[in-house]
């Protein structure tokens, strides 16, 4: 079942070259930031190009429960007025944080160095993963958490009256963790640091300092240390949204499999700790131009000129993979799609996104005729080369937005079509992916059409 409704079966059959303009929403993770430190500023924060998928607007809602007005005031134009940095009020309600892992984990952090309670829960998905990754530093500050067995939601986070700055060292690479300390750490006195061996996507920082917050990041011997000062006034912000490269990655990656496509997507954030894919892609071979390059809200951006290209399979070093985390299954229907093996190393983390995406993508694949090898922190496909892949499988998508986009992008080129037995969760990040991707040429159905 997907997040909100029924089931929704799509298949995905064999077409002709994608041609066209790909438009994709705003950034996702950039949404999400800009609604919750919105939040945490005094005054108007205006925001545009917001994304308005399911995940965004459970943000928006959460930030309302909290005391701050957000509201609408046009197609991706939000206007948001904060209540200031330890300003949160207790919601009257548990929170619903849909299907979306970013956040609830964002989320928790901010309102865990202030002295209230929160109950946060989610979808079915959302419910089976770990939150132990949050609420074990969230506790150094002061904070506690009451949740289900294995510390999955529904939780109950009761905030610190008295927070206390911390140092925290990731013991894995996540934005998602590192965002959720620097978040908590507004409200704590004195410097809250934080050490990552491996760079994540540094939205969070590029946007404090955006905000007014006093933040540095510098190279240590144990990775980037990031310092905050907390405890101090953010300033509201004008906030332009780039284009989401992992929402771009699948028109993107599609073009490159369906012979004689040619498409442009332009404004794609270009943002270095999220352009793995896209170093990934030009190793194999991808014939991908970046045009017009420019900054926009403080994040590089540049519109992406895209042309199908014959592929080979490349080895994807563990280091890279912070860097393109949410874009390895579109990648591993790109390599079935390649001539040669790719392999990927250092995707453990895939194991506790919306699904176990590792399983998920290894079983979807070998559905459709490909070759997959796995452990526990690798996946290995065996690319059958242009045009190759039998199809014809169904694809379970576990309520995960991105296999299911994944698996609908693997049909376009395969000799038969592929079926998921649930597109319904792909509204949380890409609610006009099917309009899109049928205006480029795509043949997209429900199975209730």
């Amino acid at each position: 079942m997907s997040a909100h409704a029924a089931p929704t079966p799509m298949t995905s059959r064999p077409c002709g070259p994608l041609k066209g303009v790909a438009e994709v929403p705003g950034d996702k993770s950039i949404s999400h930031r800009a609604l919750i430190l919105g939040a945490l500023a005094v005054g108007e924060t205006r925001i545009t190009g917001l994304l308005e998928g399911e995940d965004v607007l459970d943000t928006a809602a959460a930030m309302r429960a909290f005391g701050a007005e957000v509201e609408q005031v046009g197609p991706g134009e939000w206007v948001v007025n904060g209540v200031g940095v330890g300003g949160f009020s207790e919601p009257e309600n548990v929170i619903d944080c849909g299907n979306s892992g970013t956040g609830v984990r964002l989320i928790m952090g901010a309102m865990a160095s202030t002295g209230i309670t929160a109950i946060f829960t989610g979808d079915g998905s959302l419910r089976s993963r770990p939150m132990a990754r949050i609420t074990d530093p969230i506790s150094l500050f002061g904070a506690t958490a009451y949740g289900r067995d294995g510390g999955r939601l529904p939780m109950a986070v009761v905030g610190a009256a008295a927070p206390v700055p911390v140092r925290y060292e990731l013991p894995m690479p996540s934005a998602q963790v590192k965002s959720a300390v620097l978040l908590a750490g507004l409200n704590a006195p004195g410097q809250t640091v934080v050490i990552e061996a491996e760079a994540t996507r540094d939205h969070t920082e590029r946007m404090l300092a955006g905000f007014g917050a006093e933040i540095s990041v510098e190279d240590g011997p144990k990775g980037r240390v990031i310092t905050l000062t907390g405890q101090p006034e953010l300033s509201p912000q004008d906030i332009a949204v780039p284009r989401d490269p992992s929402s771009a990655a699948f028109p993107v990656c599609a073009a490159l499999i369906v012979p004689g496509s040619d498409i442009t997507v332009p404004g794609v954030s270009r943002n270095p700790t999220r352009s793995g894919l896209y170093t990934t892609l030009v190793e194999m071979g991808a014939d991908i131009s970046f045009e017009n390059e420019r900054v926009e809200g403080g994040e590089p951006v540049a519109d992406l000129r895209v042309r199908a290209s014959n592929l080979r399979g490349v080895e994807v070093p563990p280091e890279r993979a912070a860097s393109m985390i949410d874009e390895f299954p579109i990648l591993a229907v790109v390599a079935a799609n390649a001539t040669g093996t790719t392999v990927m190393r250092g995707v453990k983390e895939l194991r506790v996104k919306e699904s176990d995406r590792i399983d998920a993508m290894a079983r979807g694949l070998q559905a459709n005729g490909v070759s997959i090898e796995e452990d526990q922190d690798t996946l290995i496909v065996q690319g059958m080369g242009p045009g190759n892949v039998p199809g014809g499988g169904t694809c379970a998508t576990h309520l995960d937005h991105r296999i299911a986009m994944a698996f609908m992008c693997l049909g376009m080129a395969a000799k038969a079509p592929v079926n998921i037995d649930d597109g319904g969760p792909i509204v949380t990040s890409f609610p006009i992916f099917e309009t899109l991707m049928g205006d480029l040429g795509a043949q997209i159905v429900r199975a209730n059409r």
